[in-house]
């Protein structure tokens, strides 16, 4: 035998200490992922109060609020591109910058569908 294969009685083998290392990491993750599991109804249902909350907020701001906050979203996430930040950090700061956008455009639509159709049921009328 050479003395590297050769092995004392009281030294461990390392291989031993590695699957027992790999179980016990297997066993925490295995628990961490149920515990996980388990809170998913409440983060849903915690996520999802938020979202109303944040819609019910937009829905009564004005116009000119609306504006100031897709510009200001929009400002931040064009500059956190343009100084090369992560990714997900840019796509982040864009979504506020289009929720804002999309119910801003919206509300210029049913404005302007509205007017026109008053306009439209005055011709019918003869008015």
């Amino acid at each position: 035998m050479t003395a590297e294969t050769k092995h004392t009685d009281d030294a461990p083998e390392p291989r031993s200490g590695i699957g027992s290392t790999v179980a016990d990491a297997a066993g925490t993750i295995r628990s961490a992922a149920s515990d996980a599991a388990e809170r998913i109804p409440e983060v849903a249902s915690a996520t999802r109060s938020a979202l109303v909350e944040v819609d019910r907020q937009v829905e009564a701001g004005s116009d000119e609020m609306l504006t100031v906050g897709t510009a200001l979203s929009f400002g931040l996430a064009a500059g956190m591109l343009l100084a090369g930040a992560n990714r997900l950090m840019v796509l982040s700061a864009f979504v506020p910058a289009a929720v804002l956008g999309l119910r801003l455009l919206d509300r210029s639509s049913r404005s302007r569908n509205g007017l026109l159709g008053t306009s439209a049921r005055r011709r019918m009328q003869g008015g």
